[in-house]
């Protein structure tokens, strides 16, 4: 197999077969010699994305489709692409369309140039609010400086990596993946193709500020242990002006006698103490959840059906599936 290409889906039965057609014709007119398989992860869609995927599988047998129990989240959907791919290189690619499929020739031909990833770089973002560019921007930013990993800013997931990058990945039992940085992490030769993002072709995404946050937390937490450096900084900054407080107020009681006992400056360090303690406790509360999920070793995901015969999932390096 020459190829995989890995698609997440979530609730994206207007774009499922557009995104199809143009798979195909893109796919097709590349010189596979040993095929290509296209892998849909259903992330337990309220749609009809489902049937959608069926039909699909009957009609064109390079076509596999794994639908999970219930949401997992778009990382781990790409993750259970990865475990099953079996092509030389695979690509990921989001199956709202703003991703261009056409773009994977590109990528594929500066992957046969000896790198082992090439990921696509956003020259522009359309059909985005500023708030969620914005955030976006400086988010990745401020990750490239907090972190020892060099993640590339302004791209996505969409991107085409050879087999040895997978193989690797199969290792990492992280259960908060944040795949990008992962990428990243395991090194090789990497580099990029820019291209232009289009606006979403159909239905509403699926990333919220709220799913944003917490990937974003991922990202931060799986990658770097500055939050517990800042908080420590916190810590021993707030103690040396406590530190200096005392003095000032022995010297004003004990030496120019004109101390006056209120309950505005007591309150005021207790709330401020208490609040950087909160500080303290929550960041390290965020790593110890995280360590904690994968000390549980649960399987990352859990699949209720697919078009692969039982043999074939037992026989994939991956984690414990269910099937029907």
């Amino acid at each position: 197999m020459d190829l995989s290409v890995i698609i997440p889906i979530y609730n994206e039965e207007s774009n499922i077969a557009e995104l199809y057609r143009r798979l195909q014709g893109v796919l097709d007119g590349m010189s596979l010699p040993g095929g290509y398989e296209l892998i849909f992860v259903n992330d337990g869609s309220h749609d009809q994305s489902l049937t959608m995927l069926k039909a699909l599988a009957e009609q064109d047998e390079r076509v596999r489709y794994f639908d999970f129990s219930r949401n997992f989240g778009h990382q781990i959907a790409v993750s259970a692409g990865l475990d099953h791919a079996r092509g030389e290189a695979i690509s990921i690619i989001d199956a709202d369309l703003q991703d261009p499929p056409e773009l994977i020739v590109d990528l594929y031909a500066k992957l046969q140039q000896g790198y082992d990833v090439v990921y696509a770089k956003r020259r522009s973002r359309q059909g985005e609010s500023y708030a969620k560019k914005l955030t976006a921007k400086l988010f990745y930013r401020i990750l490239a400086r907090i972190t020892r990993v060099s993640i590339p800013v302004d791209t996505g997931d969409f991107r085409i990596i050879s087999r040895r990058i997978v193989l690797t990945l199969r290792q990492m039992p992280e259960q908060h993946k944040f795949l990008r940085g992962q990428i990243a992490w395991v090194g090789f030769r990497q580099t990029f193709v820019e291209y232009d993002r289009a606006e979403r072709a159909g239905g509403e995404t699926g990333y919220t500020y709220r799913k944003m946050l917490s990937f974003a937390l991922d990202g931060i937490t799986s990658f770097s242990d500055a939050p517990l450096k800042a908080a420590t900084v916190m810590g021993f900054t707030v103690s040396g002006v406590a530190f200096l407080l005392m003095l000032y107020t022995l010297y004003a009681r004990l030496v120019r006698h004109d101390y006056e006992p209120g309950w505005a400056s007591l309150m005021m360090s207790i709330l401020f103490l208490g609040g950087v303690q909160l500080i303290a406790v929550g960041v390290i509360g965020e790593y110890m959840a995280r360590l904690s999920a994968n000390v549980r070793q649960r399987p990352l995901y859990i699949i209720a059906e697919s078009n692969q015969t039982p043999a074939a999932l037992e026989s994939t390096p991956a984690q414990p599936l269910l099937t029907r």
